[in-house]
């Protein structure tokens, strides 16, 4: 089980990078700083904190999901499917300022992580809290990428 969760921490924390090294200037761009900001914006100490909680909790459970499903496949694409729309949202609403697009994408993550909260809780039950901070923190990022995107159009 350790060896599991070690891959899937290099894994992810893996994507997280990648995901910050194409966010390009991320926050600091002149872009970003010029928009109207949601009054419920977390200070950005939280969101290097709340990424890394997040990561952690959710190695742990993908290693768990891992060893107990009999899905494989499945349990390998959806992960997949996760991991790409991770990393694919930073470019797009960072670099490409995109913000509607971002909002797509970032919507389909939270629908990703949702369905594995309750796909998977058959299997492993109340281990599956595992995964609730990462669908909490999808739900307060998309309610901010959506407030960006009606107050800055």
């Amino acid at each position: 089980m350790s060896i599991r969760i070690i891959i899937f921490l290099l894994v992810n924390f893996s994507a997280l990078g990648l995901g910050s090294f194409l966010m390009g200037e991320g926050p600091g761009s002149d872009w970003y700083q010029q928009l109207a900001l949601p009054p419920w914006m977390p200070p950005g100490w939280v969101f290097g904190f709340a990424w890394t909680t997040i990561m952690i909790c959710f190695s742990i459970y993908m290693a768990i999901i891992w060893s107990k499903t009999t899905s494989k496949k499945n349990t390998l694409i959806v992960y997949l499917v996760q991991l790409i729309l991770n990393i694919a949202w930073n470019p797009v609403f960072f670099n490409f300022n995109w913000d509607f697009l971002g909002l797509i994408i970032i919507s389909a993550l939270l629908l990703v992580v949702g369905y594995m909260l309750f796909n998977y809780y058959k299997i492993i039950g109340l281990t599956s809290l595992l995964i609730l901070p990462y669908f909490i923190w999808l739900m307060i990022a998309t309610s901010l990428n959506a407030y960006i995107t009606l107050y800055n159009s």
